[in-house]
């Protein structure tokens, strides 16, 4: 069971010596793994406890409140990922003006050292902190020999056949719709956590109910009907295919991920459900009526058995 700890001032002592991993980690992908290893190789060494440092919310969100959407998870999906991985305690820091103010050496003394008392520090080698960007993982590298923790920077990590491991890349895989290569950066398929909310329940009118979760601060991979596999919260896993999108014959201002459940009965309202999108099958498209609309959704049911089967 991974610990969240939400601040770095007065911690007690058993919160305290742990060797970290620092970063967004926003999707906990591949990339991210292996800054995370590093850090528990060094916490293997040292006899300390293995923690992440990251920041909520996001620094992006915090520098550019009126940005797009843009997140690849929530802080429970980021709890879920970081537990196999060894990790014991997640320092989720809140990320505000007195943060976003801090130099890079006060990052270094007032947050690392005197508040979390670390005793190593794993960066990317991209890692950057402190205002205006300016520190790097080798000015890191300087704080910690003048303050008593060591650092590793890892190197940038792609695949062999030149995969790129990185969130940015995540993304472009999801806006293209091609889900596979997302799961390949992120080592599972990328999936959306929400609560389960009332639509317009027109999909009960031709037999096919579905599961609304908006998509909050989830960045919005590309709109269509995509084959699902959604964790109920009683530890069911049920496949099915969902519309991601605004729905052009009944069109919404919010999009929204409207996951039909096959071969599932039962009410899921105020649920926390989650939905992973396996494969994009289709695009958006826009029917004539009622009935070439239903025809479409069962070819898509089909399509999308035959993908999860596979």
């Amino acid at each position: 069971m991974v610990q969240v700890v939400t601040d770095w001032r007065d911690l007690p002592e058993d919160l305290r010596g742990a060797a970290v991993a620092i970063g967004a980690f926003d999707g906990v992908h591949r990339g991210h793994q292996a800054v995370i290893a590093a850090a528990r190789q060094a916490a293997d060494s040292l006899a300390a406890p293995l923690a992440v440092v990251s920041f909520a919310p996001h620094p992006r969100r915090w520098f550019q409140p009126e940005a797009a959407p843009f997140r690849l998870m929530n802080t429970d999906q980021m709890v879920r990922a970081l537990a196999p991985l060894g990790v014991e305690r997640l320092y989720l820091l809140p990320f505000d003006a007195d943060m976003a103010a801090m130099t890079d050496a006060q990052f270094a003394t007032e947050i690392l050292s005197l508040g979390l008392g670390i005793r190593h520090a794993a960066v990317g080698f991209d890692f950057t902190y402190g205002k205006g960007r300016r520190g790097s993982p080798e000015g890191l590298r300087r704080h910690g020999e003048q303050l008593g923790f060591t650092v590793s920077v890892i190197d940038r990590l792609d695949d062999p056949d030149g995969l790129k491991l990185s969130s940015s890349a995540v993304r472009e895989a999801l806006k293209a719709g091609d889900m596979a290569r997302a799961a390949a950066i992120l080592g599972r398929p990328f999936a959306i956590q929400g609560e389960v909310v009332h639509g317009e329940k027109r999909g009960r009118t031709i037999g096919v109910p579905t599961a609304n979760v908006r998509l909050g601060d989830y960045m919005r991979p590309a709109y269509g009907v995509y084959a699902t596999r959604t964790h109920l919260a009683d530890g069911r896993v049920i496949d099915g295919v969902a519309n991601l999108g605004i729905r052009p014959m009944f069109e919404i201002e919010e999009p929204l991920l409207e996951v039909w459940l096959l071969d599932f009965a039962g009410d899921l309202y105020g649920q926390i459900i989650e939905t992973e999108l396996v494969a994009l099958l289709r695009g958006e498209m826009n029917f004539d009526s009622l009935d070439g609309l239903k025809a479409q959704i069962d070819a898509d049911a089909a399509a999308a058995r035959a993908v999860l089967s596979a």
